[in-house]
């Protein structure tokens, strides 16, 4: 399995941020190839964590192309700054 994690900071309304991620990108993200899981998590002071996993590491370079083209699209502002992103091989889970 593979992961793409992205951290936002300087969310200004994080509430309708998540709602956007829940209607639009989720579906998005449920079409990858591979899909296994999406979470999209409230950090506090301004902070968002998306983590995407996949089957294979083609599907996690998927998300983060999405992603990237979703937030500037539908997020740019209420995410004004650009992501970290890292991604990468799983390497062990619990479930």
């Amino acid at each position: 399995m593979y992961a793409a994690v992205r951290r936002y900071e300087g969310v200004s309304d994080p509430s309708e941020a998540g709602r956007i991620v829940d209607e639009g990108f989720v579906p998005l993200m449920r079409q990858v190839p591979g899909f296994v899981a999406y979470y999209w998590v409230d950090a506090g002071n301004g902070v968002m964590v998306s983590t995407s996993v996949f089957l294979d590491q083609a599907g996690a370079e998927e998300s983060v192309s999405r992603a990237a083209g979703f937030v500037r699209d539908n997020l740019a502002s209420l995410l004004p700054n650009p992501p970290q992103v890292m991604a990468g091989e799983v390497v062990a889970s619990a479930y």
